[in-house]
Formats: C-alpha cells, structure tokens, sequence
C-alpha cells in the first residue's frame, strides 16, 4: 500500500518551511551535544556533511526508487489505492511522489551514506520573517537531521524501517523517526527561549497543526495532491511528533530510547498513543475467499490511517473522527486475472471493528464511499448487512457480520 512513499520518506527528509541551509562543523558540534544532553544518547561519531541542489536531490530520489522498488510493485501498489478509491484513476504515484518530495526537500540525512545533506542555492523562499528568522529556521533544520543521525548511531534507521511486520507498522516507525526528531527540532528551538516542551502539554498540538498548514499553504504541488498524498506525508511528522511528546510525558528521558525498542506496531497507536502504552495491536483479518480465475498480486494492511483517509475524502472529516478511532484491523488485496493480457483488475476488502454498532456505522459508510468513487452505480441489494450492484468498475458485494465488513470489488 505504501511501498513508494515509504522508501522515499525513509530516507528521514526534512519536509518543511525554510530555505537554503548553511552550516559549519561548529554548528553540528553545538547541535549535536545539545540532541546528546537532552536524549542520553552520546555521540559514537562524528557526523558528515555534504551538499547537494534541488536537480540533485530527484535524480537521487529517482536512483533510490529504482534501487529498492521494482516497475512492477509500483504499478500494483498504484491500481490498489486506485482501486480502494485514495487515488484518482489518472494519477502518476511514482511522478506524484517525487515530484512533492523534491519541491520541500531543505536537508535530508542518509543512513547508508550516514551523511548529512544541505540543500544548496536559494530557490526555496522563506514565508516571511526576515533574515534572523532564516537563519533560525536553518539551525532548526540541521537539528532535525542530526537527531537522525544520532539515533542511527545507536538504532540504525535502516534495519530499523524494514523490520515492520506490515505496510501499516512501517508508516508507524516513520512517525518515530520523523517526530522524534521534529520533537527534539522543537525542544532546541523552545530550551534557547528558557522553556522546555515536556512542560508545555499542549506545545505538540500547537506545533503539529501549524506545521500542517505552513506546509499546505506554501507548496503547490502538495496543495494538488490527493488528500492521501497530502495525509500520508505529512502524517510522520506532526503526528509522529504529538506521539513523542505523549510518550516522553510519560516515560521521560527514557522514551527517546523507548519508542525504537519497543516501536509502534500500526499507525492507530501513533495517532492514539494510550493504545501504544496498553499494547493494543490490530487483528488479522481474512480476506474473503479468491474468485476462480483470478490470483492476488498484491496484499496489505489497510490500517486507521487509510481508512480515516477514505471516509474524510468522500464523507466528512466528522465522520472520519467518528468512525475511524473504532478500527481494529484491515487487509486489501489486489486481484488481476490468470489469464495472461488481460488488463482487469478487482479488489478484496476485510476489516474488524471494536463493537457491532461501529462496524455498522463503517458498513453504511463503505457502501456510500462505493456509490462516491464509481461512475454509473446500480444497485440491487441494499440492506443493513449487505450492498450489492454494478458501476463502471464492475460488479461489487459488501457484506457485514458481526464486527466483520468484507466486500468484494469488480468481479463476480
């Protein structure tokens, strides 16, 4: 579900409001014992730097793409989000990603060089501020990328963003790595003011929500993006920040260490971390039986996010609040036929709720969210525990049980 979007933002970019960085190896000292005092984690070496331009950083988010993800796990991940309706059907997911990725990067940290880049040049503009703003903005940067740096030292990100058991838990160790060091860009920028953020309980919702918008508002390409673009990244940092905060409000110094030891195992336990702390994992759901004919060519997890996702870009945000806190497990799977040239493709969907009622309520809405994403929707069942019809995409069959929706998408 999120393979391309995961290898790219795993390279731990910093996504964000500033412009052309420079830095000397003073500077990284400073910031480095700083990140050192407030996580407890010492320094084994010293860290790298390099530069690089906006040119330079596609072509290597481009040679990244082409090292780890294969043309064909593009394509299958593509047709999924299309076919589960996050994506319009003309989107470019490779281009998409790329394209926004590149038009943010300030700085990045590589752990397999285990270099520090700094973009060069002055085509990013700042939002306004003055000079002692960007140069403020620059230190808040580099602090970012060196609490990567320093966290791979003792963790290394690398092995750390692979072992995730799903699609859903690799999105959730991204939110460790992007808001720890988004919560400790903040804790240099507050500790040089006096204050510190684990006395400012309400600092993380403040600082995730402006950061959502300042980004939003200056960067045209992801102002186009689909909502799932949008969301998805966007979600590792401010989310993942407010995450950080709960857990070092709760475990101190010791949560810097915490979170990768004992990393999140879905995106339901960033976005609510009282789960986290009571160990609340998502169940593995089934899928519904494979038609004749037809074969799997890509299966995942459809966790919290994506669904929370779905309901807000074809119902409402109120309804997204209300329904999507209540999931406690999801799969997808796409389908294509055996036999070889044909172009079809069909979906299977499986998810479990917390209660009967909200299963109900996620039933009702996955049918109208159905109606929404097809053209020329017919239907012919249409009860409290099934919708069946036809639309432009194929035929289609929902069914609720108990706490279980399963549905079946563009086949018979």
């Amino acid at each position: 579900m999120r393979r391309t979007l995961s290898v790219l933002l795993g390279l731990t970019f910093w996504l964000t409001w500033a412009g052309a960085t420079t830095i000397d190896n003073s500077d990284v000292e400073d910031s480095v014992a700083l990140l050192s005092k407030i996580t407890g984690l010492q320094p084994l070496k010293k860290v790298q730097k390099d530069t690089i331009t906006r040119e330079g950083v596609r072509k290597f988010l481009e040679e990244k793409l082409k090292e780890e993800v294969k043309p064909e796990q593009i394509r299958v991940e593509e047709l999924t989000l299309k076919r589960f309706g996050l994506l319009p059907k003309e989107f470019d997911l490779k281009g998409a990603t790329v394209d926004l990725i590149t038009e943010q990067a300030a700085a990045f940290y590589d752990f397999r060089t285990k270099k520090l880049y700094l973009l060069e040049g002055d085509d990013v503009k700042m939002p306004g501020g003055g000079e002692d703003f960007g140069k403020a903005a620059q230190k808040m940067i580099v602090v970012h990328e060196l609490a990567h740096a320093l966290a791979d030292q003792h963790f290394d990100l690398g092995k750390f963003i692979k072992k995730s058991r799903s699609d859903d838990a690799s999105t959730a160790r991204m939110a460790v790595m992007e808001g720890q060091a988004t919560w400790l860009m903040m804790e240099s920028m507050v500790a040089g003011l006096g204050q510190s953020m684990r006395t400012m309980p309400s600092m993380a919702d403040l600082m995730g929500a402006s950061a959502s918008q300042a980004m939003a508002a200056q960067y045209p390409v992801l102002a186009k993006a689909p909502l799932y673009m949008r969301t998805s990244l966007i979600f590792p940092y401010n989310q993942g920040l407010k995450f950080q905060h709960a857990v070092v409000q709760k475990s101190g110094t010791a949560g810097f260490t915490q979170v990768f030891r004992q990393p999140p195992v879905s995106t339901q336990q960033i976005l609510h971390p009282e789960k986290y702390f009571a160990h609340t994992e998502p169940l593995k759901v089934a899928l519904p039986e494979t038609p004749k004919g037809w074969k799997i060519v890509s299966e995942g997890t459809a966790g919290e996010l994506e669904h929370s996702v779905l309901l807000e870009q074809y119902q409402s945000k109120a309804v997204a609040e209300a329904i999507s806190p209540s999931w406690r497990g999801g799969t997808l799977a796409l389908l294509e036929p055996k036999a070889k040239g044909s172009v079809k493709n069909a979906l299977l969907y499986a998810s479990e709720w917390e209660d009967a009622a909200s299963a109900g309520k996620m039933f009702k809405a996955y049918c109208q969210v159905i109606g929404q994403k097809s053209a020329n929707v017919k239907l012919e069942v249409d009860s409290t525990s099934s919708c069946s019809g036809t639309s432009d995409d194929g035929p289609f069959h929902v069914r609720l049980s108990g706490t279980r929706i399963s549905a079946v998408e563009g086949v018979n």
